[in-house]
């Protein structure tokens, strides 16, 4: 049995009994079989895999260095290198470089002056009046923190200028060849507008390289701002005097409306007041009904004391009550029937009713008319006087002393900054280094 047949029977998982080898293939087994290492635990292993795969052994890569200092050594000049020496880098730049910023500062309120008009209502118009100062602090709060007042500013008084100085330092200098857009951010930062949520007072903080240019950019925030809710307030008394002028024009249209309509009403009944017309035909018929009755009485009396029917006397009675009846009758007819009066089978009750339909609207039309003049007049009143105003209590100054940069608290800020980076960092290396063991 050949070799290549042994191991053919050994991979099919035969049992092979092998011939007793000679000396010559012990001795050369010996000195070709490696010795077996003393520990063959999961440790060594890793340690022979790390030596392996150690990335030092690459070529051109030298051997990592093992540190043989103390502990305490290591943590101070770890210290001194992340913490210590960005921490000076960043006081000589504050204490060597930065430039001083002065602050001007200026406190502002958005008023409103509202006086009742007596019995009258404004209606509609009152919510242009009474307008709401929070609503107005907010616009004016935007409006300086706004690109708009940032090119009017430009144009006036020239702030990239004032804002890239020579006394400015290279890191806070703005460059005047950056577009308005950088110009706003930068402005942002150097303007701030707050609003105290209670008493709705705007406090504005200006901070310029110099103090003239921060009194010079704070006085014009500030004439910027009244200029606006000036603005804002004559649109709203020229709205409210337009909206007034327009109701009193429809109120004395109505009213011409009313007296034309009057007037085809008695070009077409042939009266100047029917009411007062029915009233003197109710007169009449009341005094015809009384004289009447006094006929007839009369009348009752002769035929009582046995005249004969054809004696003067009673004839003319008879035909005085007669005529009185045909009068009255005629009144009567005059009252229910128009024809007499106005050539037309119409009755008078319905043009009655339409007079008082007319003399209704006519009365109504002038209460709107009056209404609406009186409105207009007090609204023009009203409109020239200002009922909101920008009511400055705390001018802008000129500072004596910069406030900004606050160098000790700012060293102190980057310290714990960097202090706190390289103490996270650490104990984020030593965390992997503990999960690599």
């Amino acid at each position: 049995m050949s070799f290549d047949d042994v191991k053919d029977d050994t991979r099919e998982g035969e049992l092979v009994t092998f011939a007793p080898s000679t000396m010559t293939e012990l001795r050369h087994g010996a000195e070709t079989i490696r010795p077996v290492p003393e520990k063959r635990g999961a440790r060594a292993l890793m340690e022979a895999a790390r030596e392996r795969l150690d990335w030092t052994r690459l070529p051109g890569l030298s051997r990592r260095r093992e540190d043989t200092s103390s502990y305490g050594a290591r943590v101070i000049r770890r210290v001194g290198l992340f913490v210590l020496l960005p921490t000076l880098v960043v006081g000589l730049y504050l204490f060597g470089f930065a430039s001083n910023q002065y602050v001007a500062e200026a406190q502002f309120a958005v008023r409103g002056n509202v006086e009742p008009m007596e019995n009258i209502s404004l209606g509609q118009y009152t919510n242009l009046i009474q307008k709401h100062n929070s609503q107005d602090s907010f616009i004016v709060r935007d409006y300086i923190e706004s690109q708009t007042l940032v090119e009017a500013l430009e144009k006036s008084i020239g702030i990239s200028k004032m804002f890239s100085r020579q006394e400015a330092d290279f890191w806070a200098r703005f460059d005047p060849k950056d577009p308005v857009e950088d110009l706003t951010k930068y402005w942002r930062k150097h303007v701030e507008a707050h609003i105290d949520s209670i008493s709705g007072v705007i406090r504005l903080s200006v901070r310029a390289f110099t103090p003239q240019d921060a009194l010079t950019i704070a006085n014009e925030v500030v004439t910027r701002a009244e200029a606006l809710i000036n603005d804002i307030s004559k649109r709203a008394q020229a709205d409210m005097v337009k909206q007034a002028q327009a109701d009193a024009t429809v109120a004395q249209e109505r009213l011409r409306k009313a007296h034309l309509g009057l007037q085809s009403f008695r070009n077409q009944w042939g009266v100047i007041d029917p009411i007062k017309t029915a009233e003197g035909t109710l007169t009449t018929l009341t005094i015809l009904r009384k004289e009447k009755l006094k006929l007839e009485t009369d009348l009752q009396v002769l035929r009582g004391s046995n005249l004969d029917e054809r004696s003067r006397s009673i004839q003319t009675l008879a035909s005085n009550i007669a005529a009185i009846e045909q009068q009255m009758k005629t009144l009567q007819d005059e009252l229910t029937n128009a024809g007499a009066a106005a050539g037309g089978g119409t009755n008078l009750t319905e043009a009655l009713l339409q007079y008082e339909g007319l003399l209704v609207e006519r009365t109504i039309a002038e209460k709107l008319e009056e209404s609406a003049n009186v409105l207009l007049d007090r609204t023009r009143i009203s409109a020239s006087k200002q009922h909101i105003f920008l009511a400055t209590f705390v001018p802008p100054v000129l500072p004596t002393d910069s406030l900004y940069p606050e160098r000790g608290h700012s060293l102190i800020v980057a310290f714990f900054c960097f202090f706190v980076l390289w103490s996270s960092s650490s104990l984020l290396i030593a965390g992997i280094r503990d999960q690599r063991m």
